[in-house]
């Protein structure tokens, strides 16, 4: 039985009443293209609305700053703080989000205002009349370019978007694919592609999966009724896509990498399409852990949840901690009941309207032109740790992408209880991994925030999984079955850091990755001798 929201869901609607009732949904038409760094950005604007400056380091103010003179301006500010009502969930004020919906960028120019923070790396465009060695010949880690495309897949509507980072003049003998999370684009990832693509020999692609980021965005449905089946069916609708895209890109074997959702499904993939990977990262994988309400029931209810802090949890007061806080981890040691995380009430709306499958973006695409508003509520705390010119970037970037036609997040459902457990739980199939017919294992690599609200006891779980099937193959199998093992598992901890870890503190989760790969690259010559 569904709960009924409470009257606060709607009370933003309210707030609407506040603009005109001319300023109706702005549309945002979105095109796919097979052109390298094609952007919808040099189309003409509407005749309806004012033409705005193509990047964020154009803007004449930041958005912080405006944001802070509207706050001052509002009739409802408070005399001591100059702070309206509502400022601390919403920092961003009425006027300035509107502004900010009238005269937003497209969100591909969005996406490549936040790549322009990368350092180093040159765009290597078609239309580029210098050679790529002119392109990068100031990179002192060796000359790099990076692409952006639409990569087209089988079927309607169907593309991901790529970026790839190639070293030129260099053959790659490693591969590196990176996932994105719930909701999100591979432009999250921006301080991570140049210092993960100083090895030599190696290639690095980030991909927005299908239905999310700026990817195409076809219709999601299920079309059985067994609930199992229903969950295969939203996990291949992302999997599916990924194995299109490594043949299309004749691509053998890499090294991958999935934060959060994207790390789920990673271990989905690895499963269905198995023989293709080298190593497998989990940066903060989501539904991990078992909890029976996920499990056993259709529309599960729990009553309780850590998912909260993916929206209250402050990431300046955790990244510039002047002292690192030791992480609180349980003790290791064999079992497969990881303890159960803290736990905290999940709002009886929230579970409502994830049952309803109305996911947060559909809020945002309802609110209009008080959108950026809302997005301002989660984009203050996870971004204010980051310069200004940063935080801006990204706030409109997410914005950007959070605003787009829904597709991907439907899928959520299917895939997660409310409150983020998994309704077919990692830790019953990690040791499958890499066990697959004709697989010898591979090593596999969870990753966690000092602080993270995902629970690092199923990730300790789960190493102690894959080793247990380790041992047995070195107990049951044959002696080239021992030869040939390559499996392994550990539990890395990032300090000052949340679950977005990358972003919280990315030079120690670089340094992290950069051994997993050239571990991975001393491997893969090991076994080339020994001809494994």
């Amino acid at each position: 039985m569904l709960k009924t929201p409470s009257a606060s869901l709607f009370r933003s609607h309210k707030l609407l009443k506040r603009v005109p009732s001319s300023c109706s949904a702005h549309q945002q038409t979105t095109t796919t293209t097979t052109r390298i760094m094609t952007t919808d950005a040099s189309l003409p604007p509407s005749p309806a609305f004012p033409a705005r400056p193509t990047g964020h380091l154009q803007k004449p103010m930041l958005a912080s700053q405006r944001a802070a003179d509207a706050a001052a301006e509002s009739p409802d500010a408070d005399p001591a703080t100059k702070k309206p009502q509502g400022m601390a969930y919403f920092p961003l004020g009425y006027k300035e989000a509107v502004s900010q919906w009238w005269t937003s960028v497209s969100s591909r120019q969005a996406e490549r205002d936040v790549l322009s923070f990368i350092p180093f790396l040159k765009e290597a465009s078609t239309e580029a009349a210098q050679s790529l060695h002119e392109l990068a010949k100031a990179d002192p880690f060796g000359q790099r370019v990076w692409r952006s495309s639409m990569v087209q897949l089988a079927g309607k509507d169907r593309a991901l978007n790529e970026l790839s980072i190639q070293r030129v003049g260099e053959q790659a003998d490693n591969t590196l694919v990176m996932l994105h999370g719930y909701g999100a684009g591979l432009g999250f990832f921006y301080k991570n592609f140049e210092p993960l693509t100083r090895l030599k020999g190696w290639q690095l692609y980030a991909l927005d999966m299908l239905g999310m980021g700026n990817s195409a965005r076809p219709t999601f449905k299920v079309t059985t009724t067994d609930p199992k089946e229903k969950i295969k069916e939203a996990e291949a609708w992302f999997v599916d896509s990924l194995e299109e895209w490594r043949l299309t890109r004749k691509i053998d074997k890499f090294t991958l990498m999935g934060h959060s959702l994207g790390g789920y499904l990673a271990v989905s993939y690895a499963i269905k399409y198995p023989g293709h990977l080298n190593k497998l990262i989990l940066a903060s994988p989501v539904g991990i852990p078992e909890d029976p309400w996920a499990v056993n029931d259709a529309l599960p209810e729990p009553t309780a949840s850590t998912m909260e802090n993916e929206f209250t949890q402050d990431q300046e007061s955790i990244t510039r901690a002047t002292e690192p806080t030791a992480p609180s981890l349980p003790p290791k040691k064999s079992t497969n009941a990881p303890a159960a995380p803290p736990k905290r009430p999940l709002p009886g709306w929230l579970v409502w309207l994830w049952d309803a499958n109305v996911s947060p973006f559909s809020i945002v695409r309802l609110a209009g032109p008080l959108g950026p508003r809302f997005v301002s509520g989660w984009t203050s705390r996870r971004f204010n740790h980051l310069p200004p010119a940063e935080k801006d970037a990204l706030h409109s970037y997410a914005y950007s992408l959070f605003r787009q036609r829904g597709s991907g997040e439907y899928a959520l459902p299917y895939l997660l209880a409310p409150g983020a457990y998994a309704r077919s739980p990692v830790i019953n199939r990690i040791q499958d991994v890499g066990r697959q017919e004709g697989e010898n294992g591979f090593p596999v690599v969870f990753m966690y925030g000092e602080h993270d609200w995902m629970d690092v006891a199923g990730g300790y779980a789960a190493e102690e999984r894959i080793k247990k099937r380790i041992e047995k193959t070195l107990v049951e199998g044959t002696e080239e079955d021992r030869r040939r093992e390559g499996g392994g598992a550990k539990v890395l901890i990032v300090r000052r850091a949340g679950h977005h870890l990358y972003l919280d503190n990315p030079g120690e989760f670089n340094e992290m990755v950069t051994r997993e790969m050239e571990e991975t690259a001393e491997e893969g010559r090991r076994r080339a001798r020994l001809g494994l």
